[in-house]
């Protein structure tokens, strides 16, 4: 696909692109956001470097591609509610992201895409990893995608946050969503279920339902459906929630990375 008001490299053919030639601390023009979202469309997740974004450039940079959701379990910033620190230090016991997921994917309409902003890095480490869920579900057999089609399968996020926050008497979202999905923009089908929150699939006995999520969650490891995105000091990321699952490394202990996200409203499954 041709651009021009962005320059758009490709990581790999599977998944990830970087872009360059736009400084998003100010308001996108028609043509540049057009393309930003084109671009997303066409490599699912994307990569900008050297942008310094502030909490205002934020949330301009995420209303621009839709309503900015709410994340149920972690609260926001006291002034920018919208904006979620993401941070791990010395004194973490656990890191956000540490599994195979789909952000929100309990939500009756999960998010469509976030952005993810990170200011200070490790030396060495800290990675984040994408997925491709149209090469996870190209990958599987006729007769298998034949079988996924029909199915449905539960997201529950109960087990996670009360796990983490076992003082808080809360109920967190859980909803039903097809195995299969299709893209709203694109109408390509990708696989949707995930090892974080996907915990049943529906009309199958228990013990079958676990060996085909077994299967499932094993199969979006494939390397060849991924992009491993290398984090730089005011680095961003920007990915399509929809046709992606992403996991962020812990391997950079004790050492320090911190950064903020936004996440953008979506749509319920179909």
């Amino acid at each position: 696909m041709p651009y021009e008001t962005i320059d758009v490299r490709p990581v790999t053919k599977s998944i990830g692109a970087e872009i360059f030639g736009v400084d998003l601390n100010e308001p996108l023009s028609n043509s540049a956001q057009s393309e930003i979202h084109d671009a997303l469309m066409e490599h699912q997740v994307i990569f900008f470097r050297d942008q310094k974004l502030n909490h205002d450039s934020h949330i301009r940079l995420g209303r621009a591609f839709g309503e900015l959701a709410y994340h149920s379990g972690v609260a926001g910033l006291d002034d920018y509610p919208e904006i979620v620190k993401i941070h791990a230090d010395a004194e973490s016991t656990f890191v956000a992201g540490e599994n195979w997921h789909s952000d929100l994917s309990e939500y009756e309409e999960p998010p469509m895409g976030s952005i993810l902003y990170m200011h200070t890095l490790p030396p060495v480490g800290g990675d984040t990893l994408w997925s491709s869920m149209y090469a996870a579900y190209d990958a599987l057999s006729d007769e298998m995608k034949a079988f996924l089609e029909p199915l449905t399968a539960v997201h529950d996020s109960n087990h996670i946050y009360r796990e983490l926050f076992p003082d808080v008497e809360k109920t967190y979202p859980c909803n039903t969503h097809p195995v299969i999905r299709t893209h709203p923009v694109t109408k390509r089908k990708c696989l949707f279920v995930n090892a974080s929150k996907t915990t049943k699939i529906n009309g199958l006995p228990k013990a079958e339902g676990d060996a085909l999520l077994a299967f499932l969650f094993d199969h979006v490891k494939n390397p060849n459906f991924q992009v491993r995105f290398r984090w730089q000091p005011h680095s961003i990321a920007f990915w399509d929630n929809r046709c992606t699952q992403h996991f962020a490394t812990w391997d950079y202990f004790p050492e320090t990375r911190s950064g903020y996200r936004v996440t953008i409203a979506g749509d319920k499954p179909y």
